[in-house]
């Protein structure tokens, strides 16, 4: 009988030829038993025609030149041997009726059906993910480095191949020997990750298992951290399930897959996705709520999202800037707030009712507090920046708005002084806020940065001082600092790259009332820059050159 044949076979086989044998003569017995039985013809008719299909599938097995060195052929060939068996076994217990009712057979031969598929549709992909192939690379010198990494290769693709491969508990598996690995040698398994790979991993996101769903969200964070495959990754489908886990996984499961959207987010389509996708409220409840990792990096993601100018206002209907707010003063980590202050600075970059909407739910306020910190960042300051239009200058006194931009001037990040220097140019638009301006000590420190080696803080700066010396009190203020002539001379410099120049002749132009000035000017090449600029039209230098040529001709008839 082949049953007991069976049985030995069972008990006794090593070998992967032997398996086959096995799977080979168990197929005629339990298509012949199949099409004997009488009862529920629907569902027997339906494994019949799988059941016609397995030996074609382990013929293509069997035909491939590594098909006896791998483990996973003969994993595969015990597998499909089981399902026979219990084909063979079901069909005898309704060909005598001895089974315990109508419903549990039913059921018994949908899980009979759907392993025969898991069978069928594994011994295709054995081949097509080219794991059977990783036994026909040629060896280098046995012990050199290039055979350990084919067999390092090669062991990795077999764990990647067993993803999708066999029931879920062999996944799970699978996925536990992956974890390991990732974490002592990411470098070789991304060496190997194929898409077919991915889309396995995305698969298993929806898993039933809320285990399975925590290991592989760990992996794909780890892939999405990478760097090296973000583009598969959203192109097999990973964003939903992502977001459907920052939602309602476990605590690891929210905090691996907020991590993994916060890489993916840093590209715009993909951050446009996440928003289609449903995953901003999400991410705002775990900045709500959420533990100081994943409150940190959903602040980063929806930061991420906030420098896409379309969908601000869907950030807003969200209640994002009420969340950011809150961040800043409650942030549970230095890099939540960080993110806040950037995801507000982005918001309020171009629309006014979002800047309307940050000040009226106290935006400035917290701002201005987060910038009492020991290096105040660019973000903070450029938030601020975009906002102190919106409000009366009043206001920004009362709130303190002027102590704040001094700190920033001494203390700040040269982004955040850049920043600095553009909001004095914005509020500037009065006398009283001039003089506030400068009594508050900030031309001194303005004047420091126009030797600033970045050419936009120089520029910034230098603006900001053309405005200021527009008041006699500046003015004189300007005069009296030593290294204000020297520094804005330094900046009518004629070249392209050089944006300051005009901001420079401006102030200059204030300055040369002063004859101690004009002469500084004079001595410094003053004259020189100018003619160049009066040949390319800036504005005010002609004006300028004029005057500084009338006081060298009066300096040298008085010599006389």
């Amino acid at each position: 009988m082949v049953e007991d044949r069976g049985k030995g076979v069972v008990e006794d086989v090593q070998s992967v030829e032997d398996w086959l044998l096995h799977g080979q003569e168990l197929v005629p017995c339990a298509l012949d038993k199949a099409r004997e039985v009488k009862v529920f013809p629907g569902r027997w008719k339906m494994i019949i025609s799988k059941l016609e299909q397995i030996p074609s599938h382990l013929s293509d097995l069997s035909s491939h030149p590594c098909f006896s060195k791998n483990a996973l052929c003969k994993e595969q060939l015990q597998a499909v041997s089981k399902t026979l068996r219990d084909a063979i076994e079901l069909s005898d217990l309704c060909m005598g009726e001895k089974y315990e009712g109508k419903l549990r057979m039913q059921s018994d031969l949908d899980a009979l059906s759907g392993r025969l598929d898991l069978n069928l549709r594994d011994c295709g992909l054995l081949i097509k993910t080219g794991v059977l192939g990783e036994a026909t690379l040629p060896l280098a010198v046995a012990g050199s480095s290039t055979e350990s990494e084919n067999v390092i290769h090669s062991n990795v693709k077999e764990l990647l191949a067993r993803l999708q491969i066999g029931h879920l508990e062999a996944k799970h598996k699978a996925l536990d020997s992956l974890v390991e690995v990732m974490k002592e040698d990411e470098k070789n398994v991304l060496a190997v990750l194929g898409r077919s790979n991915i889309a396995a991993l995305v698969q298993l996101l929806t898993a039933t298992s809320p285990r399975i769903r925590e290991k592989t969200v760990t992996v794909i964070c780890s892939l999405a951290e990478s760097g090296s495959c973000e583009n598969w990754l959203v192109s097999e489908s990973v964003l939903p399930p992502l977001i459907r886990l920052v939602e309602s996984g476990s605590t690891v499961g929210k905090e691996k897959a907020t991590i993994s959207l916060q890489r993916l987010s840093m590209s715009a389509d993909t951050a446009r996705a996440i928003v289609g996708h449903g995953g901003v409220r999400p991410l705002i409840e775990i900045c709500r709520i959420g533990d100081s990792v994943s409150q940190a990096a959903a602040a980063c993601t929806l930061k991420n999202i906030s420098a896409v100018p379309e969908v601000r206002q869907t950030l807003a209907e969200e209640g994002i800037v009420k969340v950011m707010i809150n961040l800043l003063d409650c942030g549970i980590l230095l890099g939540s707030k960080e993110y806040a202050a950037e995801c507000l600075q982005n918001l309020t970059a171009s629309n006014d009712s979002l800047k309307r909407l940050v000040v009226s739910e106290g935006g400035i306020r917290s701002l201005l507090v987060y910038l009492d910190g020991p290096l105040p960042q660019e973000s903070a300051v450029g938030a601020l920046r975009n906002l102190v239009t919106s409000v009366s200058m009043e206001m920004l006194v009362t709130l303190g708005f002027l102590p704040r931009i001094v700190h920033v001037l001494k203390s700040g990040s040269l982004g955040a002084q850049q920043a600095a220097a553009s909001a004095i140019c914005r509020v500037c638009s009065s006398t009283d806020m001039k003089r506030s301006v400068g009594e508050a000590g900030c031309i001194p420190l303005l004047i420091k940065l126009l030797e600033a080696k970045s050419n936009s803080v120089r520029e910034a700066s230098a603006q900001a001082i053309s405005s200021l010396v527009s008041l006699s009190q500046n003015c004189r203020e300007v005069k009296k600092n030593d290294k204000s002539v020297p520094n804005l001379v330094q900046l009518l410099d004629p070249s392209l790259q050089n944006t300051a120049k005009k901001y420079a002749v401006s102030s200059l132009a204030s300055l040369s009332s002063s004859k101690k000035c004009k002469k500084l000017m004079i001595s410094y090449g003053a004259i020189g820059y100018l003619k160049k600029l009066t040949e390319m039209d800036i504005p005010g230098a002609k004006k300028l050159l004029e005057r500084l040529e009338k006081g060298k001709l009066r300096s040298l008839f008085s010599r006389k």
